[in-house]
C-alpha cells in the first residue's frame, strides 16, 4: 500500500487518555492508541509520539496551590513520562519495539532524548515516544511536538483531538460551526483559529511543517491519513 507520509509525529493529548473517566488512564483508550499506532507501524510508517500529561497534572493546576509556576510545569512534564511509560508498555505487549526518550534525564526508566539516536531508532522500525516536553518550563507539549517533528524530519504532525478537524467555532458548543478541509498558516492566524499554541504554530510555520487535525477516537483514521485519504483538516 503506497504511503503519502513515511515519517510522522503523532501528538496525543493526555486528557484523551482518560476516556470517560475524570482522571488517570483508561485501559480502553490506551489499547485504542496502541492498536492504531501498531497499524501504522505494520504499514512501514516511522512513528514518533509526543503525549501530554493533562490526565494526571497540568501546570495550570498549580495556580492558587502554593506551587510556583516553574515547579508546576516540571510536575506536568513528569506526568507525560507516566503516560509515555503506559503507552510504551501497551505497544510492546502488541509486539511493537518502542523507545521512550525524555527531555529530562531519568536513565533508570528511559533514554535521554538525543536527536540522532531518535532518528536511528525510527530508521530501525522502532516507535519513539518523546516525553517530558521540551525539558523547559513555560513550553507546552504542542511546542514539544513542533520542535521534535522539525528535528527528526517528520513529513507531518498529526494532532489527534476529539473533533474531526478545525471549525469556524467549537462544534461541541455551536451546531452551526463549519469545518475546514484545508487551511494555510496565514489563514489560521487571520481568522484567529486555535490549532496549537502560538509558539508551536509559529515553529511549524517557519519550518513548513504541515499539521493535520483529526478525530483520534475514530478507528482507522491514522491509516487513512498516511495512505493519502482526506481526513480532518490540513494546515500547510
Amino acid at each position: 500500500m503506497p504511503l503519502k507520509y513515511k515519517r510522522i509525529l503523532l501528538k496525543l493529548s493526555g486528557e484523551s487518555l482518560m476516556g470517560k473517566q475524570k482522571f488517570g488512564i483508561s485501559a480502553d483508550m490506551l489499547q485504542h492508541y496502541a492498536y492504531q499506532i501498531k497499524e501504522l507501524h505494520d504499514l512501514g510508517v516511522e512513528v514518533a509520539v509526543v503525549i501530554g500529561g493533562g490526565n494526571i497534572f497540568r501546570g495550570i493546576q498549580s495556580e492558587g496551590s502554593g506551587i510556583e509556576e516553574v515547579t508546576g510545569d516540571y510536575m506536568g512534564m513528569l506526568a507525560t513520562v507516566i503516560n509515555g511509560l503506559a503507552l510504551q508498555s501497551a505497544l510492546e505487549s502488541r509486539g511493537v519495539y518502542t523507545r521512550l526518550m525524555t527531555a529530562l534525564k531519568m536513565e533508570n526508566i528511559a533514554e535521554p532524548y538525543i536527536r540522532r539516536r531518535a532518528i536511528r531508532h525510527l530508521e530501525k522500525g522502532r516507535v519513539v515516544i518523546c516525553a517530558a516536553g521540551t525539558g523547559n518550563p513555560y513550553f507546552t507539549t504542542d511546542s514539544a511536538a513542533a520542535l521534535r517533528a522539525s528535528e527528526i524530519g517528520a513529513n507531518v504532525i498529526l494532532k489527534g483531538t476529539r473533533v474531526d478537524g478545525i471549525y469556524t467555532a467549537d462544534p461541541e458548543k455551536d451546531p452551526t460551526a463549519v469545518k475546514f478541509d484545508r487551511l494555510t498558516f496565514a489563514k489560521v492566524i487571520s481568522l484567529g483559529l486555535t490549532v496549537m499554541d502560538m509558539t508551536a504554530f509559529t515553529l511549524c510555520q517557519e519550518n513548513n511543517m504541515p499539521i493535520i487535525v483529526f478525530d483520534i477516537n475514530s478507528p482507522d483514521n491514522l491509516r487513512r491519513i498516511v495512505t493519502g485519504e482526506p481526513v480532518g483538516t490540513l494546515v500547510e
